[in-house]
């Protein structure tokens, strides 16, 4: 797979010295307070995560991509396509999502990864249609979501953490890229 560039970013594949990084971003509790149970993430747990993400991309031939920044090589967190484990609504379907670190945020660096990642999607795998699920509250991923054309498709519970979430989808036949 060739790297994805943009007229700022790189979405790479994970390497080594990216665990510190992601690391740091995950541990930040306003980074992940929309993420999955709310709570910072571990040294290790990130490990976890990237581990997982890497073995996505050799199944499915897609996955969640390191953003690096152009300018100066800089970890700005992940984007990318993963294969949606709940809520039942949106299981199996492949979804996207993303988290950048803090000090990145309300830059567009979100918007213009994650159309990258749409466009990768359709162009590069073929994929039609991807799901996303947003909870309420979460403006700024709502804002990146419609800038990207998903539209709402109704709400559903999260089965794992309780919390209402925000169902969209895109049909990438559909897709402005």
């Amino acid at each position: 797979m060739n790297d994805i560039r943009t007229p700022r970013l790189l979405l790479r594949r994970w390497q080594d010295d990216d665990l510190v990084p992601l690391s740091e971003i995950q541990a930040d509790p306003t980074v992940m307070q929309w993420i999955g149970d709310g709570r910072p993430r571990s040294l290790e747990e990130t490990a976890e995560d990237i581990e997982a993400w890497e073995e996505e991309w050799d199944e499915e031939g897609f996955g969640i991509f390191a953003v690096e920044l152009l300018g100066s090589g800089e970890l700005a967190g992940a984007v990318g396509l993963y294969v949606a484990g709940s809520p039942p609504e949106l299981a199996d379907r492949i979804a996207i999502g993303w988290r950048l670190g803090r000090v990145h945020w309300g830059q567009g660096y979100a918007s213009e990864a994650a159309h990258a990642a749409l466009e990768f999607a359709l162009q590069d795998r073929g994929i039609d249609r991807v799901v996303a699920a947003a909870r309420p509250g979460d403006t700024a991923s709502a804002n990146v979501l419609d800038k990207l054309g998903l539209r709402a498709e109704g709400t559903a519970q999260d089965p794992v953490h309780g919390h209402e979430l925000r169902l969209y989808a895109i049909d990438l036949t559909e897709f402005e890229g």
